[in-house]
């Protein structure tokens, strides 16, 4: 739940397709190490490299891409496009323009690839209704206080030592990386913060031995810390999507 390629390829794009940023570190932002292709997009032929992608996107006329993080029952901010729901609600996360929406799939350690689904006849839907970044920081907070007994109850450093760090941590968030230089200094620490506590949520609803050994345990650790699920989604949508003031 901590690794969100269409953040990435939403936040870099759109600073390269508004001309604050190159071409070359927006492509190297999104790409670091792995290899990218993308297939489907319009005026490219078959799986293409995401620099041939990127140069495709401008020619189409996109100008931004949003982050959409759509989850079993809440697939805001999706285009009503035959096929699309169930694709991006496998991989949990998509990037949305007007013209076309990315899902990203890793095929291995060295290769992501994306589907391109064309928005050609199909209306945008209206961006969603974000709420400012200090809402999304407080409803974290708010969320992360309400399941702190319960990730407590679940014994969770018991059987992953890192979880201590990681809860430490929320209390001296580190801004999170990786984003571009004029980027919102709030959106950088939200994006830090949500990021720590979705690595405890992939700790926390794991199957592995802990609190929750039973059926009813485990149901009720998944009902407590649904909630936190959701703030961490809306923070991180937040975070990814926030544009320079």
């Amino acid at each position: 739940m901590h690794d969100f390629p269409a953040g990435r390829l939403a936040v870099w794009a759109t600073a390269w397709l508004t001309g604050r940023t190159s071409f070359d570190e927006a492509l190297d932002a999104v790409t670091g190490d792995t290899a990218h292709r993308v297939s489907g997009l319009p005026g490219t032929d078959g799986a293409v490299p995401l620099g041939e992608a990127l140069a495709a996107l401008r020619g189409l006329g996109e100008r931004r891409l949003r982050l959409v993080l759509p989850a079993p029952g809440d697939v805001r901010g999706l285009p009503a496009v035959p096929g699309l729901a169930p694709v991006a609600l496998e991989v949990g996360q998509a990037a949305v323009g007007d013209r076309v929406v990315m899902i990203p799939e890793p095929l291995g350690p060295e290769v992501l690839q994306w589907t391109a689904f064309p928005l050609d006849g199909i209306a945008p839907p209206p961006p969603p209704v974000e709420g400012t970044l200090r809402a999304a920081a407080g409803a974290l907070d708010l969320a992360v206080t309400d399941s702190a007994r319960t990730l407590a109850e679940l014994d969770l450093a018991r059987w992953h030592p890192e979880v201590p760090e990681l809860l430490a941590g929320l209390a001296r968030p580190k801004p999170a990386p990786g984003l571009p230089d004029d980027h919102d200094p709030l959106a950088l620490a939200i994006l830090g913060r949500a990021l720590r506590v979705a690595a405890v949520l992939d700790l926390a609803m794991a199957d592995a031995p802990g609190g929750a050994v039973n059926q009813a345990q485990a149901a009720r650790r998944d009902a407590v810390l649904r909630p936190l699920s959701g703030a961490v989604r809306e923070a991180v949508t937040a975070a990814y999507n926030a544009l320079p003031r």
